[in-house]
């Protein structure tokens, strides 16, 4: 745990730098079927409307942050930021759209 504001600033800045290279290299179609349930087949091209998407991505991420929070044995920090990575490149993609 950070003792003090220094090292909270330092842990926020590293999980935020690895937030930014997920989003950088994320691809939907190997992704998305490993975080939510979609079919590869769905994903190709723009056949699965981002809104769906992100909206399917933020009730994942919600119940994993509960997850989180709760101390859950099935919490999987992998999976944590991975939703957040795809989320944030969705949201992105969305607004580009």
């Amino acid at each position: 745990m950070p003792r003090n504001e220094g090292e909270k600033e330092q842990a926020r800045r590293a999980v935020a730098r690895t937030l930014a290279a997920g989003v950088e290299r994320y691809d939907r179609e190997c992704m998305l079927p490993r975080l939510i349930a979609v079919a590869p087949a769905d994903l190709a091209g723009a056949s699965a409307p981002a809104a769906h998407v992100v909206k399917l991505l933020a009730r994942a991420l919600r119940r994993e942050r509960a997850l989180g929070r709760a101390g859950h044995w099935a919490y999987d920090l992998g999976r944590h930021m991975g939703l957040a990575q795809a989320y944030a490149a969705e949201r992105a993609a969305e607004r580009l759209r």
